[in-house]
């Protein structure tokens, strides 16, 4: 009887230290896959110290922000954009609207690449800024929502500064193991010094050559060019975007008659509205 009672004992104290082992296990996998609270606030806006500014070209500049601790991630959804506020060249304030070009794996910071127009009054804030001012950001914003695997391919047609939201989703897409979607971008500019985020569209390319492709057209080419040349037309659609589907979906992002004219075209070709989206 000694010998049960003993063996009794020894049952509950083992059915006691696997059910604690199981509990700091489940509560450690609980710790290890919460996700970082963002820092951003879509009613106000937040001040971020600038820690960074690389000169691109002569209008193009890379700014790099600090978030509150070197843990910290931004908390923007794929696909959204945030709201910056400034300053124009007579002192009144201008929001504009901005795509960082970092994801939340990039913790600790964000970075926005921005083209500065010579009359854009938000242009003149972010040419006048420099390391260790202040940028009042608030969001997200924003309709677009991804998911992973949501849509077999995208096709995206950008232009401009409208490459910031297809490189910012392309990304996502491609450095995420468990997301198999294919991206067929085309990007127009108007020269070559145009394009923007090219060395990094480029490297993208070559690291995930069977996922993701590219096609570049510019409407004053230089001599040498074996991109497309003048405006994105219904045959480069056809040719370097997946054909109208139910499980595809073309992003665009340009300027206003761009945008407008790339609706026209896909219409043409057979893309339903549900099938198309414009940032």
């Amino acid at each position: 009887m000694e010998f049960l009672q003993g063996q009794s004992v020894e049952t509950t104290v083992a059915v006691a230290v696997a059910v604690v082992a199981v509990a700091a296990g489940a509560g450690f996998i609980l710790l290890r896959s919460k996700k970082p609270k963002g820092c951003l606030d879509a009613e106000n806006f937040k001040e971020f110290k600038l820690v960074q500014k690389n000169q691109i070209s002569h209008n193009v500049a890379k700014f790099k922000f600090a978030l509150p601790t070197p843990t910290s991630v931004l908390g923007l959804p794929i696909g959204q954009h945030i709201s910056c506020r400034g300053q124009d060249a007579t002192g009144e304030e201008v929001i504009k609207p901005y795509t960082p070009t970092t994801l939340d794996s990039d913790i600790g910071y964000f970075e926005l690449v921005i083209k500065m127009y010579p009359q854009g009054r938000m242009s003149h804030h972010f040419r006048e800024m420099k390391v260790g001012d202040y940028m009042s950001v608030k969001g997200p914003k924003g309709r677009f929502k991804y998911q992973p695997g949501q849509v077999r391919a995208f096709g995206m047609i950008a232009g401009g500064s409208g490459i910031t939201p297809m490189f910012q989703v392309t990304r996502a897409i491609l450095e995420n193991p468990n997301d198999s979607t294919n991206v067929h971008l085309i990007y127009a500019n108007v020269t070559y010094d145009d394009i923007l985020l090219q060395e990094e569209l480029d490297t993208l390319a070559k690291n995930y050559p069977d996922r993701f492709k590219i096609y570049y057209v510019l409407n004053q080419p230089p001599t040498v060019w074996d991109g497309g040349v003048g405006f994105v037309s219904k045959d480069m659609i056809q040719s370097h975007c997946p054909a109208p589907a139910a499980d595809i979906q073309i992003l665009r992002c340009g300027p206003p008659p761009m945008n407008k004219a790339m609706a026209a075209h896909l219409d043409d070709i057979g893309y339903t509205k549900e099938m198309q989206f414009q940032f």
